[in-house]
């Protein structure tokens, strides 16, 4: 039973399963200090959530990874993605709050445009947003908007009201992001720091050939981050893309093999892990301004 997966498709099942009742179809705020134990397991939403934790209860899976979370961590899951605490089915009364969204609310709405934006709702569990707390009154003041516009009846207004405060809260928790990622300014260095070993030792070894073009999501792996995590640290510390550092890494590296005279385009292009040349000389001219053969006539 602790290995199966329970999808829960609609808000007012969860709702349900908590003890809370619905006021809206489509979205809720849960008070887990209403609400009795519940067993749990491993699950999949059908919809946002987002869950403010205010207490240490077990081991929690997100993702690929898992994260004894501290009190007072935000933490995103995007629909159909698995989440659970693994401590074989037992009841267990959780406290802070969730809020439930789901994607037909937003639907035909900016934040429904959006919502890819918020690179959060990806991130893996140890990626969780630690707030001060300060930045926790806030949250919970947004929390209590949502909840206050749910008890109204609903008329013409209520969804862009509720929606808009929905990403009023989103664009917060950007804003509170963008400080943890400062406050943790010298762990996002070392992170760097290791990125750039790891793709100067893959492109000294044989796995350009074997596995391919490096990839930013096999570095994010090997680092045990998300992808956009892994992104946003690139973007916030460097200014640039992840991808865009892999591609000038590239580029410095075929600078310098260029310079043999006994190696061809095509036998760099492979070793870099281009599976077409053409491809390695479109990149290298966009970075350069001249192809890779014009460049090696200049040398």
């Amino acid at each position: 039973m602790k290995d199966q997966v329970n999808f829960i498709e609609s808000i007012s099942e969860y709702n349900k399963m908590v003890n809370h009742d619905t006021l809206h179809p489509l979205v809720s705020i849960i008070d887990f200090s209403r609400s009795g134990p519940v067993c749990q397991f491993r699950r999949a939403f059908g919809f946002y959530t987002v869950f403010l934790k205010d207490v240490l209860c077990g081991d929690l899976f997100y993702g690929k990874h898992n994260y004894d979370y501290q009190e007072g961590t935000l933490v995103f899951i995007a629909p159909e993605q698995e989440y659970g605490i693994t401590n074989d089915g037992n009841p267990i009364q959780s406290a802070g709050f969730a809020l439930l969204f789901h994607p037909d609310l937003i639907k035909g709405t900016s934040l429904g445009t959006s919502i890819g934006d918020y690179n959060f709702f990806s991130y893996e569990v140890h990626e969780a947003l630690h707030l001060s707390e300060k930045e926790r009154e806030i949250i919970l003041d947004c929390f209590k908007n949502i909840q206050l516009e749910l008890e109204q009846a609903i008329d013409k207004h209520s969804k862009s009201l509720i929606v808009n405060n929905i990403e009023l809260f989103l664009n917060y928790c950007m804003r509170f992001y963008d400080r943890q990622f400062i406050t943790r300014d010298h762990i996002n260095r070392g992170v760097i720091g290791k990125f750039e070993t790891l793709l100067d030792d893959y492109l000294n070894s044989e796995k350009p050939r074997t596995i391919g073009f490096p990839m930013v999501h096999y570095f994010a792996e090997q680092l045990n981050l998300s992808a956009n995590y892994f992104g946003d640290v690139m973007k916030k510390e460097l200014g640039i893309s992840a991808q865009e550092f892999i591609h000038n890494k590239l580029i410095d590296a075929a600078k310098r093999q260029i310079t043999d005279p006994s190696r061809s385009i095509s036998e760099i292009s492979y070793d870099l892990g281009f599976r077409y040349p053409q491809h390695f000389t479109r990149l290298f001219k966009s970075k350069t301004g001249v192809s890779p053969t014009a460049y090696k006539a200049l040398q």
